[in-house]
């Protein structure tokens, strides 16, 4: 269990290597630019207020903060915390006019932070690409304050029968356009393939309630091809 544990480890590591330049590019190419209104979504369900603590786990290039940071006006403090280094340093020259972020490079099993330090954690197509993702979801209810907000926004399972058969035919022309776009197919074969092994929106909700959630919903976009879900901290 502990080898495959470091060998996934390894592998997402060396996918997020390879990608990092144009991981921008290849998510609008991926999702035809809805990636973004996704992201959009997870923030206004939140509705975060101002005076708040976010902590952002898998950061990646920081899209989701940059959102959350303007929909309370640059008054909260973020911590972001981003396993792969290319990629925290891509968060941070992106983001690099706001002061109000710490930026952390670590797993999502064990985040060096205190416990009850956060009102808001989010993570952001990143949940897939855990470990261990009952250590990844004991952590984010060990780092929130009680009354604190889980939310995630995962790729999952399409409820339409003929858009889920349209977009597996998509999926398999992804890791070709990654070879044009980064010169290799091997991450987006990764990836296509973490995505169609991840747990279903109904498995997801029993997961987080197995680790302390309480309250939990979810909410399909686009039929499923994407979900956002929401537990709290009680």
């Amino acid at each position: 269990m502990k080898s495959t544990i470091q060998d996934k480890t390894k592998i997402v590591n060396s996918v997020f290597s390879d990608v990092f330049e144009n991981y921008d590019l290849m998510n609008d190419i991926m999702s035809l630019g809805i990636h973004r209104i996704w992201k959009e979504k997870l923030i206004n369900w939140m509705s975060p207020l101002s005076n708040k603590k976010l902590i952002d786990v898998a950061s990646g290039t920081g899209d989701v903060v940059k959102l959350f940071l303007t929909k309370t006006n640059g008054l909260n403090e973020i911590t972001c915390v981003e396993p792969n280094i290319k990629m925290l340093e891509k968060g941070k020259q992106k983001l690099k006019k706001y002061n109000s972020i710490t930026w952390i490079n670590s797993m999502a099993e064990r985040i060096p932070v205190k416990s009850n330090s956060f009102d808001y954690y989010t993570i952001s197509y990143g949940i897939r690409n855990v470990s261990d993702i009952n250590s990844t979801l004991k952590e984010a209810y060990r780092v929130l304050k009680p009354g604190g907000r889980f939310m995630c926004l995962e790729f999952s399972k399409v409820n339409n029968e003929m858009i889920n058969f349209l977009y597996k035919q998509y999926s398999k022309a992804i890791p070709i356009i990654g070879k044009f776009i980064v010169g290799s197919e091997k991450p987006y074969e990764y990836l296509i393939e973490s995505i169609d092994k991840f747990y279903n929106q109904e498995e997801l909700v029993k997961l987080m309630k197995i680790n302390g959630f309480s309250n939990i919903e979810f909410r399909n976009l686009t039929n499923g091809i994407s979900a956002i879900h929401s537990g709290w901290k009680i």
